[in-house]
């Protein structure tokens, strides 16, 4: 609705400058020079048409550009101290009042006076607000000399370094949430252990796309997209750990991956997902990620070759007597000759174990039936001894 009222009026503005441009052909009787001998009327609703259909035309590129413009300035300043936009704002609105005083001279030259007005104000405003940032300690002095702003000018210069410390400290300290890991859930538990420091940062185009799923016609998408947003209140209220709504948004970019990427690299800050095709993309653009899933398998314990386990034969494996049993955890274990004691509890000894990229598999053997090759193996070593 915004977008079509704001196409309209670029319509109308447009269709304003036609008419503009028409009055001067006429004033200026530019179509008679020409040979062309139009009446007035035609000349102005010919024209005003025309550059409607021109703005029409031309709105929706040019609203594009200008919220992809005002994106990237947005971009850029969230990485500027506050002491800086404040001095380059002060030097900018100096500059353009010496540009306005110095300009008034020239206004009363042909054509050329106007163009130089403006070409002045253009450079002086640069300049000025060059400057401002640059010497932004002799504008803090300068403020020192009102009662408000005295103090001591090196608790004025401990401040300001303490102030860009801690900027850039925040903005370092940032946890960016993807959807995955807010659906996943393990977050919460994480979040209560006090593992995770900082403030986690939560995109609106995330919780926009958790709405969505949450809004979903599918029962299995709605119930993951309401458990994500159940995530979310229950980590802002029962944690201690600071929750941040980021409402910058890259309207450039339409999938939200690659909106989470954009936005780890502006604000220099990791990714915390349990995806492996998100974690490989932001590795590839210098992006820091924090996998859940990696962690996870950091945590499992440390089973080696040897060791005896109790575990429960659940199902039968892929191979011909194999069973299959799991751990706490979810590690599974692939017990040979196990299918026999399929539902029972045993007492297993682990001979290998593999690390995957989707995790670890342990490898085990019975303990009673090693036992019993082992009986058997020495019974007949016995004989051949006393052969």
């Amino acid at each position: 609705m915004i977008r079509n009222l704001i196409r309209g009026i670029i319509t109308v503005l447009v269709g304003a400058l036609g008419f503009y441009l028409s009055h001067l052909f006429v004033s200026l009787n530019l179509l008679q020079s020409l040979g062309l001998n139009f009446s007035p009327v035609w000349t102005y609703a010919a024209v005003v048409v025309l550059f409607s259909i021109i703005g029409f035309l031309v709105a929706p590129v040019s609203i594009r550009s200008f919220l992809s413009l005002m994106g990237w300035i947005d971009s850029r300043l969230t990485k500027v101290p506050t002491y800086d936009l404040m001095s380059g704002a002060v030097g900018g609105i100096i500059g353009l009042i010496i540009s306005n005083l110095i300009s008034n001279s020239f206004v009363g030259i042909p054509f050329f006076g106007p163009l130089f007005a403006v070409l002045l104000s253009i450079f002086m405003g640069y300049l000025g607000l060059t400057i401002g940032m640059k010497r932004k300690e002799d504008f803090l002095g300068f403020l020192s000399f009102f009662p408000k702003f005295r103090g001591d000018k090196t608790d004025k210069a401990d401040k300001h370094k303490e102030s860009k410390a801690g900027h850039s400290l925040e903005l370092m300290d940032y946890k960016i949430l993807d959807t995955s890991v807010i659906i996943d859930g393990r977050i919460a538990d994480i979040v209560k252990t006090g593992f995770v420091e900082g403030t986690l940062l939560i995109p609106s185009f995330v919780l926009e796309e958790l709405r969505h799923i949450a809004d979903s016609s599918d029962l299995l998408k709605r119930n993951r997209g309401r458990r994500g947003l159940d995530i979310l209140n229950q980590i802002s209220k029962e944690t201690v750990i600071k929750v941040h709504i980021h409402e910058q948004d890259f309207d450039d970019i339409n999938e939200v991956d690659s909106k989470l990427v954009r936005l780890g690299q502006v604000l220099k800050s990791p990714l915390l997902t349990n995806d492996y095709n998100l974690n490989k993309v932001a590795e590839l653009q210098g992006v820091k990620v924090l996998n859940i899933n990696e962690l996870a398998n950091a945590l499992k314990p440390i089973v080696l070759p040897g060791e005896e386990m109790l575990v429960q034969v659940m199902k039968e494996g892929k191979e011909p007597g194999q069973g299959v049993a799991y751990l706490d955890d979810g590690t599974m274990i692939v017990v040979d000759t196990g299918r026999r004691f399929m539902g029972q509890n045993v007492t297993v000894l682990v001979t290998s174990v593999l690390q995957t990229a989707a995790g670890r598999m342990i490898f085990a053997k019975p303990k009673s039936i090693l036992e019993k090759k082992s009986m058997g193996l020495r019974t007949v070593d016995e004989v051949n001894a006393l052969g």
